[in-house]
């Protein structure tokens, strides 16, 4: 019986042992995830700020995105000039073959050893074969993730009989640019076409507006207002021979959806618009 007795009192000591030694396990991971979790919110910021993508307008239709280690050239024009002070491009997107979008001349004068093209055929078409190899030829349709970035390729194309000569269905590429969570949508050179009004959860959407080549400032506007946007920055609305008027389109936006802001940005630096 003794024997017995002090086996069970042996056995109640060690799972007493035991459930003590989990407990205060418990208790150190319980204050190291704390501590993490403390920890991980400064990360979280300071991570959100390095992580911050930010937007420079160089002119008319051209842009530059940085985000991270990722710096996107849309549509670069203006020669080496244009670019001076800017840090290499990682990336490269073209929407279409004319002057104000596709300048062999500003390639050639870039440092695009390291580069990825994206560009419809189209354009692949009127490359020089020097950049044969580094491109990536979308469709309208398409999507390729590069560098850590989904590009959806979306059609851009005339709907005014007059305008069909400009821009034809499936030629050029407007972009959808789903970076750390935001969508941000360039739309080439287009009108207030069907694909451009049922695009959802677009963060910032660069929207065209100038005649005769896009679309006037109320279809721009009205496009806007179907497809809502959370931001949508006016931009290539140089025409021929004027300029359209940018702060009409802010109010028929605002004006149809507060909800919607309308940032104006310096495209035309050396023009007094």
């Amino acid at each position: 019986m003794k024997i017995k007795e002090l086996l069970v009192l042996l056995f109640v000591a060690t799972m007493a042992f035991s459930c003590k030694e989990v407990k205060k396990s418990d208790t150190v991971t319980d204050t190291s995830e704390e501590m993490e979790d403390n920890m991980s919110v400064t990360d979280i910021i300071k991570e959100r700020k390095a992580e911050e993508i930010e937007i420079t307008p160089i002119e008319h239709a051209t842009t530059i995105i940085e985000w991270n280690d990722v710096v996107i050239y849309i549509d670069p024009t203006g020669g080496a000039a244009a670019f001076e002070g800017q840090k290499n491009p990682t990336l490269i997107l073209i929407t279409d073959i004319h002057g104000d979008h596709l300048s062999t001349e500003t390639l050639d004068a870039l440092d695009t050893t390291n580069v990825t093209f994206i560009v419809p055929q189209a354009v692949a078409d009127e490359l020089p074969e020097k950049y044969a190899t580094h491109l990536e030829i979308m469709e309208n349709g398409a999507s390729k993730k590069l560098n850590g970035i989904t590009i959806e390729a979306i059609p851009m194309y005339n709907l005014r009989k007059e305008a069909l000569k400009f821009h034809e269905k499936g030629r050029g590429n407007g972009y959808v640019l789903n970076i750390d969570n935001q969508r941000i949508y360039f739309s080439g050179d287009t009108e207030d076409i069907p694909e451009m009004r049922s695009l959802k959860n677009i963060d910032k959407a660069f929207v065209c507006m100038n005649l005769p080549y896009t679309m006037t400032v109320e279809s721009a506007a009205s496009a806007v207002l179907d497809f809502k946007p959370k931001q949508v920055y006016p931009y290539h609305y140089r025409g021929q021979p004027d300029v359209s008027d940018v702060a009409k389109f802010k109010q028929l936006v605002d004006a149809g959806n507060q909800d919607i802001e309308v940032v104006q940005l310096d495209w035309y630096p050396n023009d007094e618009y």
